[in-house]
């Protein structure tokens, strides 16, 4: 065993007192389990199919401690969010692993949604967090998902009654990389939408500073009958930051779960999403987008089942990657034996920017049943240069021409998003990560019309 397994088991022994829920008979057998697991597997590495392209030299190299209460009080000037003068939005904050009740905004809640910390759903209701926890994330050769059952130390848990619709947006945000030195934490949220219910979260993993973290977040999400669930996710992580996110969601009969996830910034970023369709009907829009630069690396797992007849799914992913950046996108669709009448739809695009960017695509389809609608594709390229001599040609800035297609090449997937307004602010989110930044079209059509 190498000495980073060996440190990560050792904070684990430190730890475990101070760690939510420690007492509960049923959660310290969950985390005993998890690090036994973890123990025998160590952490990923690229002799594992799944990890081949994704190495974890950054954990491998740097020695991290666990974050205290000191952390968690640092000051943050300002907050992420896609509504940006809308003081009314709900959210709670976690700063470097650690709950901000005076960041957070839940008094207007509407009547039948829950949202708390994890410490104080387990304080609170710890027989229901337990039915419902670490079910649906299941430890099968997954050891990051296993190192965070063993230290989650942070989190959020929504619940969202029977027959609750709730119109207005939550904000789930995670602030970090304001340390005096590496940290890592491990965040495990808990979804539950009931039947016939309907919400709109958001989560954000922001890094300010310079400070290097490792960030292991887990969520599992339950997604009922009837019900239908937009869950919208914005990594900007600072340039030193490993973040390694895992997605673990149950679709019941009838049910939506559209989800999409912007990630722009990070040392190294691992997005995985495990999706079940359990009930007929059900139905999962898994999309994203990315934006890297310099030597940041950014990847994109996915894996969807179809485990019964009569579902549906639909991933779209687009990737710009300039300097040295890395994208990997892994997407599977498995189709079970019983599951006719499949429809999936798999997509990958990326766009490099540079002759020193890279991308590695694996798409794949595994059918097992006969009476099924299901495709794949992955590419790679470069701006279209027809296009960009076009605008050229008609006295539009290299600089804006540039950032003009790609922003229409990344609209393919932001498209996939049903909510108006955030789709726009994932768009604006867009321009300011572009290359070369140019805020100047505004500016640029009024001078040409003048002109």
């Amino acid at each position: 065993m190498n000495s980073s397994n060996e440190r990560f088991l050792a904070d684990f022994e430190t730890q475990l007192p101070g760690l939510p829920g420690y007492g509960l008979t049923w959660l310290d057998s969950m985390r005993r389990g998890g690090i036994e697991q973890f123990r025998d597997l160590g952490l990923p590495h690229t002799k594992m199919e799944d990890w081949k392209y994704t190495p974890l030299r950054p954990l491998e190299d740097t020695e991290f401690r666990p974050v205290t209460e000191a952390d968690g009080a640092a000051n943050v000037d300002q907050l992420p969010t896609l509504f940006p003068g809308d003081a009314n939005t709900p959210r709670i904050v976690f700063v470097n692993g650690c709950l901000r009740a005076d960041f957070s905004r839940l008094d207007d809640l509407p009547d039948g949604m829950l949202v708390q910390s994890l410490a104080d759903a387990m304080a609170e209701d710890p027989d229901w967090v337990g039915a419902y926890l670490g079910r649906i994330g299941r430890l099968v050769a997954k050891p990051l998902l296993a190192l965070n059952t063993a230290m989650m130390n942070s989190g959020v848990v929504v619940r969202v009654r029977k027959g609750v619709v709730v119109k207005t947006p939550v904000e789930m945000v995670f602030v970090a990389g304001l340390t005096d030195g590496p940290v890592a934490y491990y965040p495990r949220n808990l979804i539950v939408m009931e039947e016939n219910s309907q919400a709109t979260l958001i989560k954000h993993h922001d890094g300010l500073g310079v400070g290097p973290y490792f960030a292991n977040s887990v969520t599992e999400i339950d997604v009922g009958d009837n019900t239908k669930l937009r869950h919208y996710r914005v990594q900007t992580e600072n340039m030193e930051a490993t973040h390694l996110g895992s997605m673990h969601v149950r679709v019941g009969r009838d049910a939506t779960y559209e989800t999409f996830c912007m990630s722009a910034g990070g040392r190294l970023s691992r997005t995985e999403a495990f999706v079940r369709l359990e009930g007929q009907g059900a139905h999962c829009g898994l999309n994203g987008a990315y934006l890297m630069k310099g030597r940041e690396h950014c990847d994109n797992t996915t894996v969807i089942e179809h485990t019964v007849p009569r579902t549906t799914c639909r991933e779209v992913f687009k990737g710009v990657l300039d300097d040295e950046s890395k994208g990997v996108f892994q997407g599977k669709i498995v189709v079970h034996k019983d599951a006719q009448k499949t429809d999936g739809h798999q997509l990958s695009k990326a766009l490099l920017l540079s002759d020193n960017a890279g991308m590695d695509a694996k798409p794949e389809l595994e059918i097992y049943a006969d009476d099924v609608k299901c495709s794949h594709g992955a590419t790679c390229g470069q701006l279209d240069t027809t296009a960009l001599f076009y605008l050229r040609s008609r006295g539009i800035p290299d600089a804006l021409a540039r950032n003009l297609l790609i922003q229409s090449f990344v609209a393919e997937a932001l498209e996939e998003i049903s909510d108006e307004a955030v789709r726009q602010s994932m768009a604006d989110l867009v321009v300011h990560r572009l290359p070369a930044q140019c805020f100047l079209a505004e500016e640029w059509t009024k001078e040409h019309a003048a002109g």
